[in-house]
């Protein structure tokens, strides 16, 4: 019932495209493992582990198109969530190395041994079990979201000044990991992992799966935003962020409805860091920078806001260009993001796929376009009033 009812709506376009994160999940693995080296086909595990990092944040950048495209919420901190979803996957990573870290620990990370820690914190335990670490990668970017949320959406709190509100979370949670005594690497962040539910991280076959489960989630999660953005709830989110005081004053708990959304966007988010860190090897307070969460505005905007395939698009291709143009101009490549931004902005207002279904839309056929019936002699017919 639940797959029919997701499945139900999503448009074709979006069909299309779940089919091809679903082909790409099972082809290029396949491809990686299947043919040899030599092969034009054969995807090198370098390859597919960078195209795994793309397709994370291809994840984040439909989590926050589902809240600024589609109920106005302009997140400036959602790479907080990210970060987050990964230090939980991170401390059950470092959980799992054990005896087996340069000091031979069997219960402390290597770095509280380094920093003269006698016992493991309170929020370390449960970590050893991948069951409640998956858990937490939702709890906790969903808690957050929801307590933030609460207070936020209820004291009407909207527009710019939100998105600073966003930004400065992002930054008060960058000071604090970057602190040793919190607990989570310092400014070093967690790293040198060896195994994920006993496979070894750097196997081929271990990368491989890690870059189906990021397509498949990825799909899962695309097929999920649909479904919401063209329910009825989604229609009244698209209300709220087209005239907020006119919806609430059809009765609609306007609150409710952000908080509801920026609640399962924040989770989203927090997967996509999870994916994140296995594929990429390290987690560090880095992540929580307010740029981080800027550029996924950039990903949005340019791939299309309010399109859900768009910043996937977006983000793929950017970071495509950065890997690109940092090795050959790594210090221009922030004034080479700001142009682009400043470009879409001006040039495609509703990004690449926005603007091309506008071109589709223009090209089609209106009613008004098609010729007048023609009578059996020859004449066009025309519509005669009603006597």
């Amino acid at each position: 019932m639940i797959t029919r009812f997701l499945l139900q709506n999503m448009d074709k376009r979006g069909g299309i495209f779940l089919a091809i994160l679903l082909g790409l999940a099972v082809l290029v693995p396949l491809s990686n493992l299947l043919l040899p080296v030599g092969s034009p086909f054969h995807v090198p595990t370098s390859t597919m582990s960078l195209w795994g990092k793309y397709l994370c944040y291809a994840l984040l950048a439909v989590s926050l198109d589902l809240v600024w495209g589609y109920c106005g919420i302009l997140s400036l901190g959602h790479g907080a969530f990210f970060a987050l979803g990964g230090y939980a996957m991170g401390m059950y990573l470092m959980r799992q190395i054990g005896s087996r870290g340069v000091y031979g620990n069997p219960i402390l990370p290597d770095f509280m041994v380094f920093l003269n820690w006698q016992e493991l914190p309170w929020y370390w335990w449960g970590f050893s079990s991948f069951p409640f670490a998956m858990l937490m990668v939702l709890a906790v970017p969903g808690l957050l979201a929801f307590v933030f949320g609460w207070f936020a959406f209820r004291s009407r709190v909207t527009g710019v000044y939100l998105s600073i509100i966003t930004q400065a979370l992002t930054y008060a949670l960058l000071l604090a990991f970057f602190r040793n005594d919190m607990g989570f690497g310092g400014n070093n962040g967690l790293t040198d992992f060896k195994d994920i539910i006993g496979y070894n991280i750097q196997a081929d076959g271990t990368r491989a799966a890690l870059f189906s489960a990021t397509a498949i989630l990825l799909a899962l999660s695309l097929l999920i935003a649909s479904a919401i953005v063209r329910s009825k709830f989604g229609k009244v989110l698209v209300g709220v962020r087209d005239a907020e005081s006119r919806t609430r004053f059809l009765g609609y708990r306007v609150e409710h409805f952000k908080l509801f959304t920026f609640v399962v966007s924040a989770m989203m988010a927090g997967i996509a860091g999870a994916l994140y860190v296995p594929q990429v090897g390290i987690i560090n307070p880095g992540e929580f920078a307010p740029a981080n969460s800027i550029e996924v505005v950039i990903w949005t905007a340019v791939g299309g806001r309010s399109t859900l395939i768009g910043p996937i698009i977006g983000a793929i291709m950017v970071n495509g260009g950065k890997t690109i143009f940092t090795g050959l101009f790594p210090e221009f490549w922030l004034f080479a993001l700001g142009g682009l931004f400043v470009a879409v902005t001006l040039f495609l207002p509703k990004g690449i796929v926005g603007t091309i279904g506008q071109y589709i839309g223009k090209r089609k056929p209106s009613s008004s376009d098609t010729p007048p019936a023609k009578r059996e002699d020859g004449v066009d017919a025309e519509i005669q009033p009603a006597e």
